[in-house]
């Protein structure tokens, strides 16, 4: 018998959206301007030096790392962290500097342009030594990191960390990748019944790609729509506004996530 799924902890950045505690209230009632900056990351939990080498989309995935899982250890929680571009502006810088007349790259640019930079990052700000992976999915990187993430709770962890996570390319990639505005969010998952949830998930994989309904609000529809990692604001719409929804998500060759949703408070 499968475990009963509970989600215990969020972290949410977006544009105008600077946590999940503040970001509630326009997920219920509307109103976003997808034109409002996304708040810069501070990853607080690296040590200055880390932190300095960090770049803006780590430090992004860290800060949405770090609310997910709130008061819990996360030197004992695994994670994944999931994105359809990475590290797209430092890959841009190596492109140039690769077609300049001084061809050496930086050492720091070339440690940080890996997918799995924010995975390695969140290793060393929060101590663990459990499985910290990076997936990359494309449009349907967020749907694939989360069943990942169910799968993996089937069978043996406890609790895992889900961080999905887009910045906006710099040109000339954004000719062919256009990403208006940056978006991260961290799902914190447990079977551990003494866990208190905010909702349950009950969870099946479908062979065929999923049939997405718009979001009402044209602000939040925009977003949604506009980056990868915001595919996850139909299940933070039904979450804040304390709605049983059913609702499914990409993950790649043509099968989707579906997802039932029974807020728990």
């Amino acid at each position: 018998m499968a475990a009963e799924i509970h989600l215990i902890g969020i972290g949410l950045r977006g544009p105008g959206l600077s946590n999940w505690p503040t970001a509630k209230e326009i997920l219920i009632h509307g109103g976003l301007d997808p034109l409002m900056p996304t708040p810069s990351g501070r990853a607080a939990l690296l040590p200055p030096t880390e932190r300095r080498r960090a770049t803006e989309v780590t430090r992004l995935a860290l800060d949405v790392a770090e609310e997910a899982v709130g008061c819990h250890d996360p030197s004992d929680i695994p994670a994944l962290f999931t994105s359809s571009g990475g590290e797209v502006n430092i890959v841009h810088e190596i492109f140039l500097t690769l077609v300049g007349p001084d061809r050496r790259l930086s050492p720091t640019q070339f440690h940080n342009s890996v997918h799995n930079a924010a995975a390695g990052y969140w290793s060393i700000a929060s101590g663990s030594r459990m499985p910290t992976d990076s997936l990359c999915a494309y449009d349907d990187s967020l749907g694939s990191g989360l069943l990942e993430g169910l799968l993996r709770l089937q069978e043996q962890h406890q609790r895992i960390l889900v961080v999905a996570y887009d910045l906006p390319a710099p040109y000339p990639i954004s000719l062919y990748r256009s990403i208006p505005s940056g978006f991260a969010v961290g799902f914190l998952l447990s079977s551990d019944p003494k866990d208190t949830p905010m909702a349950s998930l009950d969870w099946s994989y479908e062979a065929e790609p999923p049939a997405v309904s718009p979001l009402n609000d044209p602000g939040l529809e925009t977003l949604r729509t506009s980056n990868p990692a915001a595919r996850a604001l139909p299940l933070l719409i039904a979450i804040a506004r304390k709605e049983t929804q059913t609702l499914r998500l990409g993950v790649g060759m043509q099968g989707a996530l579906c997802l039932k949703i029974q807020p728990c408070y």
